[in-house]
């Protein structure tokens, strides 16, 4: 067996091919230009594993590799270096522990999406990413009125129809340069949610007939927004050996520390998937919101008992973990959402013996 190993940078990869007891068969940098990395790979068999850590342009490297006949193995970076043991760091220390560990069978590596699911991910991601920007601008707008006191008494959003009317006339009483600046952060506040529209109906043309969203927005709290994160950063269900490792994959589970009898659970991990992250807190938080209009329902009782002993946090973290177990089971089977409490379907009627 032939192990090939890429210590990839922004503009070069430093490439290490190896056999199986560790004799270098080939070693050198490679800039990245069109098909240089397809040249070096094609001097070695094909299939061999090509191990590539998870930096930002692994996405045209693993296609390189894979338009090269090669086997792409994408490598948990963090893990990987805490597993090499290297106390120097250079380009061929680092390819060399990579291929230590592809020799013994212990390289940490993580799945890599097929080509469709990276493109349509971009969709959901980008839309996080705008939205942020437009509550930064919305939260900027807010300051500037509130430097000088003045307050939109007649709407409860200031954002909306009949908000923006009102703030038209505080804009009035603003000193002439502040007046200025916040109109200018309202135009943008105007074309970012245009630009949001527009992927959101983009996404409702890539996701929106899939039998797989249908089932995902059974889940209490997930919409059509949550639900495409879901859907696009989960992949392949069958990926996760059980529901316990999706909900510790989105961040949902606390860590462990258990030593002398004594356990202590501590903080999320950061090393885990921010958008399923985000997701699951956002769909707790929404059945949070509306508990009392459905104090029946699992996630309601969940969050009020974890609440009274441990807060607020604690209690949409368990939400959080509840959902994401159920995105495994909803998914696995594709069975629709049962709540656990009353072992129905969402819009399932209680049966009468």
């Amino acid at each position: 067996m032939q192990c090939i190993a890429f210590d990839s940078h922004k503009h070069y990869t430093w490439a290490l091919a190896q056999d199986e007891t560790g004799r270098v068969l080939g070693e050198r940098r490679i800039d990245h230009t069109p098909g240089a990395l397809c040249g070096f790979l094609s001097e070695f068999e094909p299939g061999s594993p090509v191990a590539v850590e998870t930096i930002g342009n692994w996405y045209w490297i693993t296609d390189e590799i894979e338009a090269a006949g090669m086997t792409p193995r994408l490598v948990n970076a963090r893990r990987a270096k805490l597993m090499s043991g290297s106390i120097n760091k250079t380009d061929r220390l680092d390819a060399q522990g990579i291929n230590r560990l592809q020799r013994s069978g212990t390289l940490p590596t993580v799945w890599i999406p097929p080509k469709p699911v990276r493109d349509a991910r971009e969709l959901p991601r980008t839309r996080m990413v705008l939205v942020r920007q437009r509550t930064k601008l919305k939260n900027r707008i807010h300051a500037n009125l509130a430097k000088y006191g003045l307050e939109v008494e007649d709407a409860t959003d200031i954002f909306g129809v009949r908000g923006r009317r009102a703030l038209a006339e505080r804009l009035e009483e603003m000193p002439t340069q502040t007046q200025y600046a916040t109109q200018a952060l309202l135009e943008q506040v105007d074309q970012l949610s245009v630009r949001i529209n527009d992927l959101e109906g983009r996404m409702e043309d890539v996701f929106g007939a899939t039998k797989e969203l249908e089932l995902v927005r059974t889940l209490p709290g997930v919409g059509f927004i949550l639900g495409v994160v879901i859907l696009s950063e989960v992949g392949d269900v069958q990926r996760f050996p059980s529901a316990s490792h999706l909900a510790s994959y989105a961040g949902m589970t606390p860590r462990v520390h258990a030593s002398g009898g004594h356990t202590r659970l501590g903080r999320t991990r950061p090393d885990v998937n921010h958008y399923l992250k985000w997701a699951y807190a956002e769909a707790a938080n929404v059945d949070m919101v509306h508990r009392r209009r459905h104090p029946g329902r699992h996630v309601s009782c969940l969050y009020e008992r974890v609440k009274r002993q441990r807060g607020h946090p604690k209690a949409i973290g368990a939400v959080g973990r509840h959902l994401a177990e159920a995105t495994y089971w909803v998914l696995r089977n594709l069975e629709p959402y049962r709540d656990p409490a009353t072992d129905r379907a969402p819009g399932e009627s209680t049966r009468v013996a």
